[in-house]
């Protein structure tokens, strides 16, 4: 991702571009709050630059961005998919380079797009399967040791009271490719959520297999 084109040869473009590629996903982001600033700018912001350079080299029907309700950064209150330059609160790495990351994506002219802002990805629904524990799933076990710590009469956070907004990892790639094959949503940000919970800095209206959706 920090390399122009994303590493490929132009040999490797003329071949794939020969092919008309329709739909162009990109997902490849750092998401660790961990990383360095440098790592995360590399990764997020240059790397999303040089997909959508290879995505207009390669001149795909639509380059589909993996965004994040991180975009919203901490702006308090609902954060509609219509809203972008709102966001507040950037300051932190993580929230700056995947709002700056997603509007590189706003202003490319030379290729469609659609844009994706899921909620905390977790396992699929059915099987609880994921590819790797990190971020969410931290979180998870602190709230149960912090459950068992305290008396069970005293209110904390949980994930059945709608505090945070968890979506399993099944849910967004059935309504990115349920959107991504739907006619006219060109130029469009999905906010792909759960639509009973409160997300705090980003809440919408689910784009699940047979909804209705709210777009900018």
């Amino acid at each position: 991702m920090t390399a122009p084109k994303c590493g490929l040869s132009a040999a490797q473009v003329r071949t794939l571009g020969a092919k008309k590629i329709q739909h162009f996903f990109h997902l490849a982001a750092i998401y660790d709050l961990t990383a360095s600033a440098e790592e995360q700018r590399a990764a997020n912001i240059d790397g999303t630059q040089h997909a959508l350079d290879l995505a207009a080299a390669l001149k795909v029907g639509c380059f589909h961005h993996t965004s994040s309700i991180a975009a919203a950064g901490l702006y308090p209150g609902v954060f509609r998919e219509d809203m972008f330059d709102e966001a507040e609160g950037l300051d932190d790495p993580y929230l700056r380079t995947k709002h700056d990351s997603e509007g590189l994506v706003r202003n490319e002219t030379r290729i469609k797009w659609r844009i994706y802002r899921p909620g905390m990805v977790v396992g699929h629904s059915k099987t609880g399967e994921m590819d790797k524990i990190d971020g969410p799933y931290y979180f998870f076990t602190f709230l149960k040791k912090l459950r068992e710590m305290l008396p069970p009469w005293m209110p904390t956070l949980g994930i059945e009271g709608g505090r945070i907004n968890v979506v399993p990892v099944d849910f967004v790639v059935d309504a990115m490719d349920h959107i991504a094959h739907k006619p006219r949503l060109d130029g469009h940000c999905f906010h792909l959520t759960d639509p009973g919970a409160d997300a705090g800095s980003a809440r919408s209206s689910t784009p699940s297999p047979a909804p209705a959706m709210r777009r900018k």
